[in-house]
């Protein structure tokens, strides 16, 4: 059998063949020799079926599995002058070409390696930077947003108009051109004034009413909002105040500190303000990597760390850009593009910088990891799940079983693995405040 193999760089090879008819025809006449040893076929005792009988019972299917074999056998053979081990390859190996004649059949096989990745001093390719600070300001804007948190909204003690932080208790009745629309209507809703939990313009003209008052409030639903019925639309509602309600003061104090802190040792306001700074210390941290550290770290590895990447992997990433971009189109521009491979092959190598890009970043995350010894086990991907379902109400079980069933674990754990990577990376270039 003649066979061909072609380094052609460190992460793709081919394996060129011309595979003898004969050799085919030996493998057939194996295979069946094999078949017939266990066979059942009518009229025959099990273990005495002739092989020309079990020829004709299974002809195509013993074709198939003998063509299967050469082709094994010129894998192996192919990997073999490669010198590259099997474990090495990533994904199954692709037949580019597969052509019969009388003859012979003429394949070509591709194959995909893991990359060799050479990642140098990655940690002189970050820069040192300082470490978020935090001001007393800070904190005391914090403590104050804590204690108003804590007080309660309680009937006025002397009637006055409806200002913001109350909360107001009213109906409301909204219409468009004089026409009630559907869940523009309550009784008894209990608004805070400020929180901005209406369309703007709303609260802002309820500010003023006094208990008992009548007032159509004019507003314009933003362009944007969800129902597309009411999105930039002019509406009415007719709002009817019942009663206001003013939030008691809390006071910064000892006491505050052990509601707060109730079930911890030294429940003191000192302990309470040194806990509020490091969550803020942690907060300004995790924004600072997260808008702006992280993405620009990663972009550096990738514009200086280079290695030749598999085609097969980045061609998947393609497809998957591909797929997203089909699915915001029209079924004639869809159409246009099986009709036109030229025209669809374009679009495809418009994703291609992007895939390369993506795909050398799954891949250098995966040589960092290894390098900074960080691993994620499948039950740190299962508790993430959890806790974010029960965060969002959902049940934590069945979020779970959902992403697992749509094939979404792998690309979690490779999510977290990568954010665990960075975050110890910067971790080191951290100067203290």
């Amino acid at each position: 059998m003649e066979i061909k193999t072609n380094k052609i760089d460190g992460a793709n090879a081919e394996i060129e063949a011309a595979i003898p008819r004969e050799a085919i025809d030996a493998n057939l006449e194996k295979i069946a020799k094999e078949l017939a040893k266990t066979a059942s076929v009518q009229g025959f005792r099990k273990g005495k079926v002739p092989v020309s009988v079990v020829k004709k019972q299974y002809g195509e299917k013993l074709v198939q599995d003998a063509e299967a074999e050469a082709l094994r056998a010129v894998l192996n053979k192919g990997l073999d002058e490669l010198k590259i081990a099997m474990e090495s390859l990533i994904g199954e190996p692709n037949i580019s070409k597969f052509v019969k004649s009388d003859d012979k059949i003429d394949v070509i096989v591709k194959v995909a390696l893991r990359p060799q990745i050479d990642l140098g001093k990655y940690s002189e390719m970050v820069e040192e930077f300082d470490k978020p600070a935090v001001s007393d300001e800070d904190v005391e804007k914090r403590l104050e947003q804590l204690a108003d948190s804590q007080g309660k909204f309680v009937d006025l003690k002397r009637k006055r108009m409806a200002r913001e932080g109350d909360s107001v208790i009213l109906d409301f009745e909204g219409s468009i051109d004089g026409e009630l629309f559907e869940g523009g209507a309550a009784k008894e809703f209990a608004l805070v004034l400020g929180s901005g939990q209406f369309i703007p313009g709303f609260e802002d003209q309820v500010i003023g009413m006094k208990i008992g008052e009548e007032k159509i409030v004019k507003v314009t639903f933003p362009e944007n909002y969800g129902g597309e019925k009411l999105a930039g639309k002019d509406a009415e509602f007719k709002v009817t105040v019942h009663n206001i309600q003013e939030k008691t003061k809390v006071e910064i104090d000892d006491a505050l500190a052990e509601k707060v802190l109730a079930g911890q040792d030294n429940p003191t306001l000192e302990n309470l303000k040194a806990q509020i700074k490091a969550q803020l210390q942690a907060e300004a941290v995790a924004k600072l990597y997260n808008e702006d550290l992280k993405p620009a770290l990663l972009e550096t590895f990738v514009s200086k760390i280079n290695f030749d990447l598999p085609e097969f992997v980045v061609d998947q990433e393609i497809d998957v850009s591909l797929n997203k971009k089909a699915s915001t189109m029209s079924e004639e521009e869809i159409q246009e593009l099986r009709d036109n491979n030229d025209k669809l092959e374009a679009l495809r190598e418009t994703f291609r910088d992007e895939a390369q890009k993506s795909v050398k970043a799954t891949f250098i995350i995966d040589a960092l990891a290894s390098a900074e010894s960080i691993k994620v086990e499948d039950n740190e991907v299962m508790q993430t799940i959890y806790y974010e379902a029960m965060q969002m109400g959902q049940d934590p079980k069945e979020a779970y079983d959902k992403y697992k069933e749509a094939g979404y674990l792998p690309a979690i754990q490779m999510s977290m693995v990568e954010d665990k990577v960075l975050t110890q990376i910067l971790n080191s270039k951290m100067k203290e405040a």
